[in-house]
């Protein structure tokens, strides 16, 4: 029954979401590029002929929100047309649009969410059953939870403010919530089954709040987060830029920030390369061509001195529209969490979208950098879907789903031909000081983890390994 009601709640805020559908844009949703060919830059030199590839000719997908930089970066500079892509951009409505473009074929690749990839996999609730895959990510970070002027007014805080004391935060957060009608208790993510609905759910259990039973959890596209921020059609969201600083003071002055999505867990991938398993087989060598053009681009991305170019490129109207202001808080890293009381918020946050390198506070594993999927932070997505009901228990192959989902073997080979190191293992243990409640991921002991919390659907059924 709880299940019904989600999905029925979904669907019904589905068509509030479509009514102010893109009220920051004015474009159509979904817009395939049709700006003239892209060519090589002077400086770029061609390294793959086409007429080697199974199929140059590409439809990529994106969402108009900062992650889509890499993208637009190899599109603009010509990293798809050296290794021999003649790429079509399509501009996506939404997360799920781009995830099922890829699964129905319209897409031939595209961003997704992490824990599209795994949750295809396994048919979690909120997925389409897929054999999805993905090779690298697209980025770390540069996402954050946005919270209503409501919720600032009530008392309510950024989380760095709290200075680790969750208890704090949980009873100004169980006190604004308890004193809603249950109608009013909405908190709004991007995608069913991904890494944003395990964050919220994760960060309100972490100060004893029940997400299954206190609060519901609805779907709404990134361009439209503020715009129902405004109308009071959800008191939170969870969104990647720029649409967390669109709605801060001296912009919209719908809302703050109330964390980054590293402040709940540090080092979390957000966007992985979305393919089909049967793309890899029947086109490894243009599959190949498209990770390294998508690698040089992270690259670029991730060059301090690339950063304000960047910034400047993706507010065109074909990608995410916004004004710079808006873009390059998260991609120079001047981070304003924003705020009612007149108070400048402004911290400098390099670290707030990792592409490729990765930051001296990082964990320093040889080899490691941004694009790398850890299989083992796969694995969490995994506990989270079976702590949260998505799956009905822990699956006893979901190493070997893993394997198939995150294709590290593949990527290993394609960096090694770029000349880049990678880590030696795909597991690694996600240290305590990483998470915002303290607790360490030990890959090895997943459904260890899971019975330790208290706070998960179906309680107080244990969680087996099946």
């Amino acid at each position: 029954m709880a299940y019904l009601k989600r999905r029925s709640l979904l669907y019904a805020l589905g068509g509030l979401a479509a009514s102010t559908a893109l009220a920051s844009f004015d474009m159509t949703p979904r817009e395939k590029r049709t700006f003239a060919m892209s060519t090589l830059e002077p400086s770029v030199q061609p390294a793959v002929d086409a007429r080697t590839l199974e199929k140059p000719d590409l439809t990529i997908g994106f969402v108009p929100v900062n992650d889509c930089a890499p993208v637009a970066i190899a599109y603009e500079k010509g990293f798809f047309r050296k290794y021999g892509l003649n790429v079509t951009l399509s501009r996506e409505a939404s997360w799920g649009t781009a995830r099922d473009g890829v699964i129905f074929g319209r897409l031939d690749a595209s961003p997704v969410v992490s824990g599209a990839v795994t949750n295809a996999r396994l048919g979690a609730e909120g997925a389409r059953q897929a054999p999805l895959c993905a090779a690298m990510t697209i980025h770390r970070h540069g996402n954050a939870i946005t919270m209503s002027r409501a919720m600032w007014e009530a008392g309510i805080r950024p989380l760095k403010e709290y200075n680790g004391d969750l208890e704090a935060f949980g009873r100004d957060f169980r006190r604004y919530f308890e004193g809603l009608p249950p109608e009013q208790r909405l908190w709004s993510v991007v995608l069913s089954s991904s890494i944003y609905e395990y964050f919220v759910r994760y960060l309100a259990a972490a100060v004893g709040v029940n997400p299954v039973t206190d609060f519901r959890i609805t779907i709404t596209p990134p361009p439209q987060m503020v715009t129902n921020m405004r109308i009071g059609a959800m008191q939170a969201y969870m969104v990647a830029e720029p649409w967390n600083t669109r709605a801060i003071a001296g912009n919209e002055g719908v809302g703050f920030t109330f964390a980054q999505g590293k402040e709940i867990w540090q080092g979390h991938p957000d966007r992985v390369l979305g393919v089909m398993e049967a793309f890899i087989n029947e086109n490894p060598r243009t599959y190949r061509s498209l990770v390294m053009a998508m690698i040089e681009a992270c690259r670029y991305c991730s060059d301090p001195n690339n950063r304000a170019e960047v910034a400047q490129l993706i507010t065109a109207r074909s990608y995410t529209g916004a004004p710079l202001k808006l873009t390059q808080a998260a991609l120079v890293g001047n981070y304003n969490y924003g705020g009612f009381d007149g108070q400048e918020r402004l911290v400098r946050s390099p670290d707030t979208t990792l592409f490729f390198d990765l930051p001296a506070t990082a964990e320093q594993v040889p080899g490691d950098h941004s694009t790398f999927l850890w299989q083992s932070q796969g694995l969490w997505l995994v506990t989270q879907a079976a702590r949260w009901g998505q799956i009905p228990e822990f699956p006893v192959h979901a190493e070997a789903l893993m394997r198939r989902a995150w294709r590290t073997d593949l990527y290993r080979e394609i960096a090694a031909e770029m000349g880049i190191a990678c880590p030696a293992e795909d597991y690694k243990v996600e240290a305590a000081a990483h998470f915002i409640d303290k607790r360490p991921f030990n890959p090895s002991d997943p459904v260890g983890y899971l019975n330790q919390f208290e706070i998960r659907a179906n309680q107080p059924t244990k969680v087996w390994m099946s």
